[in-house]
């Protein structure tokens, strides 16, 4: 009877490269920052993800979360910019009158915030709510212009 050592070994590997993972400082980080990302904590997950990377350049998990995190950052960024400035608009547009200047205000803030949804870059992984809402805001600014422009 002949025992066949081949499967044992790909086990014994399967498990030796898990506890590495496992027990690595570097991965241990990866992890965590994974899970941050996927709560939505992005610039928790952008820390951990760094930490890990300066550890282990060859941490892809790490790399990946770092910049995933960047990109859902500067979403977050265009979103909380855009309510910033919806609310300005609110303010302006509650008079009875809108001046020219107040306008040119509307109009300024309208481009500004068409330019940065521009420079916006999703990826597969990116939150898609995160977009969606990104799309919602654009659309609204869009809409916004086109009547200050009238």
């Amino acid at each position: 009877m002949q025992i066949n050592l081949v499967p044992i070994f790909a086990m014994l590997m399967i498990i030796f490269m898990g506890m590495y993972f496992f027990f690595h400082p570097s991965y241990q980080k990866s992890i965590q920052a994974k899970y941050y990302y996927e709560i939505g904590d992005y610039k928790e997950a952008l820390s951990l993800a760094k930490e890990s990377f300066n550890e282990d350049k060859y941490n892809r998990m790490s790399s990946t979360v770092m910049a995933q995190s960047i990109i859902s950052l500067k979403y977050v960024e265009y979103i909380n910019e855009a309510k910033k400035y919806l609310d300005d608009i609110n303010d302006i547009a509650i008079h009875e009158y809108i001046s020219d200047a107040d306008k040119a205000k509307i109009r300024l803030m309208c481009e500004i915030m068409l330019g940065s949804y521009t420079k916006l870059a999703s990826s597969v992984i990116t939150d898609k709510e995160l977009v969606n809402n990104a799309a919602k805001f654009h659309a609204k600014f869009e809409s916004l212009l086109e009547k200050v422009h009238r």
